[in-house]
């Protein structure tokens, strides 16, 4: 079964059906623009139709490059920062062990991610866990100069060479970055690196359907094919030939656009599994990166309930009306737990006796939906029938779809990022950046005032 749904029917006391068919014009034109490559940032679309184009050939290359670090190291460190590691991230946490970070694969190396971040003691204490392991590092940098997985590799490939020696370390290190050109590419070349390439027309936060997410993904154990195959499904399910109304990526980018013009200024994606953490934290990278611009878009946040609801909760039921919600369920957990009998019955839970734990959350998703729309918060609802490789792909590729048809919908380029510069700049000038000495003289003496 490869059940994938999206259901408006708690969207509707909020948005009418009229209104949301009055937009289906309008967005399946977009749907057309998207696909004919007009639109601006058209030069980055290479994702629309990159999972029906990888190949075998392309799949076993990334599978026997990812197997050769798998069987000569007992844990990999992944190098990258937003979209080169947060693809990669959210795949594996949602279809591992939720302690050992194990997939079916027991014997696939601990994965590790390092350049997502500046902490020292982060890098410290990853050090301090390498001591004891053989390890491989696949860094993944398009230019191979952003600040933080280049400071980590610097760090990592010193600790390896000294360790194994530097031809011995070029076995184990993998570079995923640009066909030509930067610094990473350079020194691939130089190294003799296995390397993969970055498309340079799909962006940081679109690639995780390419080696930058696959090889990760494929390392540690999981099925990249079927990964790509449900994406290619969903490819099908969204492409132009579909009504507005047979195309769900369409609906879900129609009706949060006509949210916010209805004042829904903030998106919350609700998860009821602890595995879906970091596609949260993907996706809000997505949607977050692509429409907040302009002095416009849906602030994407995000929160794991039911443990949020003991703190986000009271917030959502009854705070500011700014709200809208988007819910992934999955239908059937791959575990099973019955909650016992207690003769004694002290925490008065014998009525659930005999029932799954599942049974209890699905009727705590239920009943909190139902009580945040009573309160006034939409909600949408993607339900999906398991987390598998194979509805990861078709809830990956729904996501990209639908932001790129949403921002244009809003009235912006869904694939650039201009605002992400400025902090870079103030850094590398009060780093003392070559380069960046008249910004260094701006900045102190703003810091003086």
């Amino acid at each position: 079964m490869n059940r994938f749904s999206l259901s408006l029917e708690h969207v509707e006391p909020f948005v009418p059906h009229r209104e949301i068919d009055a937009l289906a014009e309008e967005t399946r034109q977009v749907v057309a623009r998207v696909h004919q490559k007009s639109g601006p940032g058209s030069d980055f679309l290479g994702w629309l139709d990159l999972a029906s184009s990888t190949t075998a050939a392309d799949l076993q290359a990334m599978n026997e490059a990812a197997q050769a670090l798998h069987d000569h190291t007992d844990a990999v460190v992944v190098i990258g920062i937003g979209g080169s590691y947060l693809g990669a991230r959210a795949v594996m946490s949602a279809l591992s062990h939720n302690f050992t970070g194990k997939g079916p694969d027991a014997g696939a190396p601990d994965i590790y991610f390092a350049g997502n971040n500046l902490s020292e003691e982060y890098l410290a204490e990853l050090l301090d866990i390498l001591q004891e392991k053989e390890f491989g590092l696949v860094v993944i940098s398009k230019s191979g100069t952003t600040t933080e997985p280049a400071i980590a590799f610097r760090i990592l490939k010193k600790m390896l060479e000294e360790r194994i020696g530097r031809e011995a370390a070029r076995q184990r290190i993998i570079a995923i970055t640009d066909a030509r050109r930067g610094a990473l590419r350079t020194l691939a070349d130089q190294e003799g690196y296995r390397s993969f390439v970055i498309p340079d027309d799909i962006g940081g936060r679109y690639s995780v359907l390419t080696p930058v997410g696959l090889i990760p993904i494929a390392i540690a154990g999981h099925d990249i094919a079927a990964l790509v195959h449900g994406a290619a499904e969903m490819e099908d399910l969204t492409c132009p030939a579909r009504t507005f109304w047979e195309n769900p990526a369409a609906q879900y980018a129609a009706v949060r656009n006509l949210l916010y013009r209805k004042g829904k200024k903030v998106e919350i994606l609700v998860n009821y599994q602890p595995k879906l953490h970091y596609f949260a934290e993907w996706w809000k990278q997505l949607y977050g990166e692509s429409e907040g611009k302009d002095g416009k878009g849906i602030f994407p946040a995000a929160v794991d309930f039911t443990t949020d609801l003991h703190s986000m909760g009271q917030y959502i039921q009854e705070g500011e009306r700014i709200l809208f919600e988007t819910v992934l369920s999955v239908e059937e957990p791959t575990r099973q737990v019955v909650i016992p009998d207690d003769p004694a019955d002290l925490d008065k839970l014998n009525y659930l006796a005999g029932k799954r734990v599942d049974e209890v959350n699905k009727m705590a998703e239920l009943g909190t939906l139902l009580a945040h729309v009573d309160g006034g918060v939409p909600n949408m609802l993607i339900s999906l029938a398991r987390l598998d490789e194979h509805h990861l792909g078709q809830l990956i590729y729904f996501f990209e779809k639908a932001c790129a048809i949403s921002g244009y919908l809003l009235g912006v380029n869904p694939f650039d990022q201009p605002g992400v510069e400025a902090y870079k700049r103030n850094m590398f000038a009060l780093l003392g950046k070559p380069g960046f000495e008249e910004e260094t003289k701006k900045l102190r003496k703003k810091i003086k005032k």
